[in-house]
């Protein structure tokens, strides 16, 4: 793919304290832009950060046809920068694109646009473990047109951010018997906008309430554990390791694929299944509900300090984790260099970007 390339007369790198990088809030200079025009993606090209001009009638504005992805890069101990399994959301970034009725990319074309911006704003990574340059690409519908129906043009971008850990300390997540993030059938598989957009009010109430995130039920009978609006669960038990299955309600996680895998290499029994709310409270009043944890790539691997629901909460010992530190080590290690990279996971950026 050829990629146009220009460059920003001024970088804002000095104007960054590496070390206070609030999550989401600081961008880096140049951003990737391509755009659909109903038959092939064209005009790609970096370009200095800016912002879009939008038409008050555009699609994506109205009936919601935007999709996302969240990576990240980070540096290794020779300084070189890695991508941590970008075919992976290059796949899930397509499975979001058809479900929303949109038109994929080319894999290697994603890869490679991902590649040459981080290769353009490696300096922008900090340098702590832990810490990382976030890679945000997104697609959303560019007609302008009010009437329900997918957009026929289209524009795919990438920004970059350098960003701290998500959550530095243990999460208190509080179970919704009320509101519903995904149903089987809808569109909870998908890193759609909407998904996101529907969160926002049930966290607003469980924050009033002194907890940090929602835990999502089943939306039929609320009785079996879904996801946290931002990452997967993980629940250790005394003789397995259990994260609800994937049933199109659940976001297909990268980071949950990866600790599935790093699990069983280990010998873990790690079971995909339903796993029902009270299940959970029984376990820990039995004394075999070890562990709970958050995957996401923001996140990585963050301990669960106590879950509520209705009148009834747990609290968890959240200096106890050895599966979750274990975890967080093992790809954060991976991403810094520490950890040999044996399956192949990590992906040097090497690819020089000509001006």
């Amino acid at each position: 793919m050829e990629i146009k390339i220009t460059k920003t007369d001024r970088s804002r790198l000095d104007q960054v304290d590496f070390n206070d990088l609030p999550f989401g809030q600081i961008s880096s200079d140049h951003m990737f832009v391509m755009e659909y025009d109903g038959t092939a993606w064209r005009d790609a090209r970096i370009e200095p950060l800016h912002s879009f001009e939008i038409h008050p009638s555009n699609l994506a504005l109205h009936y919601g046809q935007s999709i996302f992805e969240g990576m990240k890069a980070s540096k290794n101990q020779d300084g070189v920068a890695l991508l941590f399994r970008p075919e992976l959301h290059a796949e899930r970034l397509n499975a979001s694109a058809e479900r929303m009725c949109m038109p994929s990319i080319d894999p290697s074309n994603f890869v490679e646009a991902v590649s040459a911006l981080v290769q353009m704003e490696q300096n922008w990574i900090p340098p702590e473990e832990g810490s990382s340059l976030y890679i945000r690409p997104f697609m959303y519908a560019i007609d302008h047109f009010l009437g329900v129906r997918p957009s026929i043009t289209y524009r795919f971008c990438i920004i970059t951010l350098p960003v701290g850990p998500y959550y530095a300390k243990p999460v208190n997540l509080l179970a919704s018997d009320t509101y519903v993030r995904a149903i089987p059938g809808g569109v909870g598989e998908a890193k759609t906008s909407g998904n996101y957009a529907a969160s926002l009010y049930p966290r607003k109430l469980a924050m009033e309430q002194g907890f940090d995130q929602v835990l999502w039920l089943d939306g039929h009978e609320f009785k079996y554990v879904q996801e946290v609006g931002t990452m997967n669960l993980f629940f250790v038990f005394e003789d397995e390791i259990a994260t609800p299955a994937n049933n199109g309600a659940i976001l297909k996680g990268i980071t949950r694929f990866s600790f599935i895998q790093i699990l069983r290499e280990r010998g873990c029994r790690v079971t995909e299944r339903p796993i029902a709310i009270d299940e959970v409270f029984e376990a820990h009043a039995q004394g075999t509900l070890k562990e709970v944890f958050g995957a996401g790539t923001a996140a990585v691997a963050s301990t669960v300090g106590l879950i509520a629901h209705k009148d009834r909460k747990i609290e968890l010992d959240t200096s106890l984790t050895p599966i979750a530190q274990m975890l967080k080590t093992e790809i954060n290690g991976l991403r810094s260099g520490k950890v040999r990279d044996s399956r192949g996971w990590t992906v040097p950026v090497y690819t020089p970007v000509v001006a």
